[in-house]
């Protein structure tokens, strides 16, 4: 609670202290803001949903609307076509897009570590060194492939013994079905949380504890050349407003949870509040001295040059050109482009 009075406080002062610096939108005025999600609606995005049912991003003049993709390949093409002023992706994404000379940048980290694991179900295998002559279902992407190499190769098992079979996103019904003897793809905080309220023994193995550079699951983006004063102020506005509303959440998940319910009533309400509540650690930067969104330029070098090293991409890719933290809460403000209250 004493978070979010801060942070709440904080908000407040520059609205009041800052809103020359920020381009604020003045007395009343209300603007558009467009995010398109990653995905469906799901406890993924719980803190945005529950800035909007608080009523943060209207504080923060701000119409928000949180619209899921047409499929989960399309936001940063939507972005780079202009058809959002942000859209929620994945890291691994962003790097690839860049890589083909895409102009776009992460402006916060929603999801600070990997999602993504290597899972399998009823202690048909304990570590990855058991997956020798076994088959290991993947979505088809590139770097799941590169992501099962570099654990095969920590663990001292030769890639030839093991098929690798795309499954798309299938991941689940194909351990089930016993078409796969591991997945590599499924996310701990929601299939291992499903999976475990359908009575099942996941055994859940997560990608930077087995040899993957550690990276942001999911993460904001925009396109570099909308980062003027104007937009700016917008874009600090809405971060700012998402990051009390995950203060919120973490307040009372049952917030999240019932916005998400009005959006898609036929999502199952225990499995969203059991799953919002594994994943709330990882909404927040795990230095409490950090802001809500903050990137770690390290830990970015660190994993694309393993994408560079595996082939991924075909140039060496500069952290400081493929994300900012200027626009979170707190950060790039300069003093003197306001004056005290």
């Amino acid at each position: 609670m004493r978070r979010l009075a801060i942070l709440l406080a904080a908000a407040l002062a520059l609205a009041g202290c800052a809103e020359k610096s920020e381009g604020g939108p003045g007395s009343g005025k209300v603007e558009r803001f467009n995010v398109i999600l990653d995905y469906f609606p799901n406890a993924d995005h719980a803190g945005l949903y529950a800035a909007q049912a608080s009523g943060e991003y209207e504080r923060a003049g701000l119409d928000v609307e949180l619209k899921p993709p047409p499929d989960p390949s399309a936001p940063l093409k939507l972005l780079q076509s202009g058809q959002a002023d942000v859209v929620i992706s994945y890291e691994p994404e962003l790097m690839l897009a860049r890589d083909k000379g895409a102009e776009l940048v992460a402006v916060g980290a929603l999801v600070q570590k990997p999602l993504t694991t290597l899972m399998t179900l009823d202690g048909a295998i304990d570590g990855p060194e058991d997956l020798r002559g076994k088959r290991v279902g993947t979505s088809g992407l590139p770097y799941q492939s590169a992501y099962l190499q570099t654990i095969l190769s920590a663990a001292g098992v030769d890639p030839e013994t093991v098929k690798e079979t795309s499954v798309g996103f299938n991941l689940v019904p194909a351990m089930l079905s016993r078409d796969v003897d591991a997945t590599l793809g499924a996310f701990w905080n929601y299939e291992g949380t499903d999976l475990r309220r359908r009575g099942r023994k996941p055994t859940i193995m997560r990608m930077e504890k087995l040899g993957v550079p550690t990276y942001d699951e999911l993460i904001f983006v925009a396109r570099r050349k909308d980062l003027d004063e104007e937009f700016s102020s917008k874009l600090r506005r809405f971060l700012r407003a998402t990051a009390v509303g995950h203060e919120r959440l973490r307040e009372k998940p049952e917030l999240g949870v019932d916005a998400l319910l009005k959006v898609d009533p036929g999502l199952e309400r225990g499995l969203q509040t059991d799953v919002v509540s594994a994943t709330l650690p990882v909404f927040f930067p795990e230095d409490p001295d950090r802001p809500f969104g903050w990137l770690e330029p390290r830990e970015w070098d660190a994993y694309g040059r393993w994408m560079f090293e595996q082939g991924l991409l075909k140039q060496q890719p500069d952290a400081e050109e493929a994300l900012t933290n200027e626009f979170l809460p707190g950060e790039g403000l300069d003093p003197r482009g306001s004056e005290a209250p």
